[in-house]
């Protein structure tokens, strides 16, 4: 093999190797740090990893065929996959299922825009968990993944504990499935202006000129460029007097 082509297969080489060490870390140690929440198996959607992957410093480059590289390679025994979702084999995070004794007076998440007004008249409810956190910087970059601006909302956690509102620890994240609107609170709603009909403007009527049909034309006789057609083949009725004077002469 040719040096540069050495080169440039041991790069490659390296970038696989430095992906597979991320994956590793990510998906085997600490998801909660890059704001995600594997399923019961384990499990985090292709998707939502290369979201979180996007956001660290020089790792926006990686596609969805890099990760397939590291699973064709020398670190494929390490993790297992399907067509939509990736996990490590050997998982050492788990999630609290039990209430924690502490937790942050406020917790924040970010939602949709539009859907701000529907969680503050009625809250949230998800058969997922609601990811939530105690930092409002950190809510906001895991709300982005779902809305470019999204609004950022505070929780208050005695009031939703109060409220029957359960919570589960997972490393820097809360997880809970419902929280009551009078445990929310956040900017006012913004009301979206209603657009107003505009009313044409009446067309004004000008003779009967509505009443013809499209490809008609009026005729106006003021404005014939040639008025002797209409005398065409026609004389006055002096001419026949004439010719009866000229008869009874001669008849005389």
């Amino acid at each position: 093999m040719p040096w540069r082509g050495r080169k440039v297969h041991r790069r490659n080489r390296i970038r696989v190797e430095n992906l597979s060490r991320l994956l590793s870390y990510i998906l085997g140690h600490r998801p909660d740090e890059f704001g995600l929440v594997p399923d019961a198996e384990g499990f985090i959607g292709y998707k939502e990893l290369l979201q979180a992957i996007h956001e660290e410093p020089g790792w926006g480059y990686v596609k969805l065929g890099d990760i397939r590289e590291v699973l064709m390679g020398a670190s494929r025994s390490l993790f297992d996959s399907d067509e939509n979702r990736i996990r490590a084999l050997e998982r050492r995070w788990q999630i609290d299922a039990g209430s924690p004794e502490r937790m942050p007076a406020i917790l924040y998440l970010a939602v949709r825009k539009r859907a701000h007004a529907h969680v503050m008249g009625k809250g949230l409810a998800s058969e997922r968990n609601v990811v939530l956190s105690a930092d409002p910087e950190f809510a906001m970059r895991i709300g982005k993944r779902r809305d470019p601006k999204p609004v950022l909302l505070e929780v208050q956690t005695a009031t939703a504990r109060q409220r029957n509102s359960s919570f589960a620890a997972f490393g820097a994240l809360y997880l809970t499935k419902e929280i009551p609107a009078e445990c929310i609170s956040g900017p006012p709603v913004e009301e979206e202006p209603v657009p107003r009909k505009t009313e044409k403007p009446k067309e004004e009527r000008v003779g009967r000129k509505e009443d013809f049909l499209p490809g008609s034309f009026l005729l106006d006789p003021l404005r014939d460029p040639a008025p002797h057609r209409g005398l065409k083949g026609k004389k006055g009725k002096s001419w026949k007097e004439e010719a009866r004077k000229v008869r009874r002469r001669r008849s005389e």
